[in-house]
């Protein structure tokens, strides 16, 4: 039985603008106050784990550790099929310091090169954590392909050139609402409100 979330107070343990907007959009139904770790200051762990549960549990343990209050992290990423799964937990990495996604973007097209596999997916690991060190992970996906050139300006990180199955629009041509209905942390979010919130 998951442990069930009972406060009014939540720490989105990311300094990430586009991925904090987006969870607090999630969360807006259950009246919580949302703050992020960026709001209270909280310093970024290093995330050495090898797969995306695992950074996700790193970041919102420091944060619920840090904050006395229970945090909420995401750890998510894009895996290319004919690239063995990269960049995988490294999609922010291929960004570098600057955030620079088009950049990132760029380079998965020129590893590619014109291989034919185009195949890709979104996935995402939500872990709530609590100050005591207890924690509930869900991890979710979705499975799509990549286009060259991106498209769109609605949605962040590698969402303009990432076109889920069944639609022929990049996520970054959906409207949020779309989007928060069949994405990657939708469905990682779905589990965690369904185990730990209703």
């Amino acid at each position: 039985m998951a442990r069930r979330f009972d406060g009014s107070r939540l720490v989105v343990a990311s300094h990430n603008a586009g991925k904090v907007r987006e969870i607090r959009d999630l969360l807006r139904a259950f009246q919580v106050d949302v703050v992020s770790s960026a709001d209270l200051d909280l310093p970024e762990p290093d995330e050495t784990a090898s797969t995306f549960s695992g950074n996700a549990a790193i970041k919102a343990l420091a944060a619920a550790k840090a904050s006395g209050l229970p945090a909420l992290s995401d750890d998510s990423g894009l895996s290319v099929s004919a690239l063995g799964g990269e960049p995988g937990i490294y999609s922010a990495r291929w960004a570098g310091p600057e955030k620079d996604f088009a950049g990132a973007m760029r380079t998965v097209h020129e590893r590619l090169g014109d291989h034919p596999d185009r195949s890709a997916c979104f996935v995402c690991a939500l872990c709530l954590a609590w100050p005591d060190g207890h924690t509930e992970t869900f991890v979710g996906q979705v499975d799509g392909s990549i286009c060259w050139p991106p498209r769109g300006d609605r949605g962040f990180g590698y969402d303009p050139f990432f076109v889920p199955d069944g639609d022929n629009r990049t996520f970054a041509e959906f409207v949020p609402e779309e989007k928060h209905a069949i994405s990657h942390r939708a469905r990682a979010f779905q589990q965690l409100v369904k185990a730990c919130f209703d």
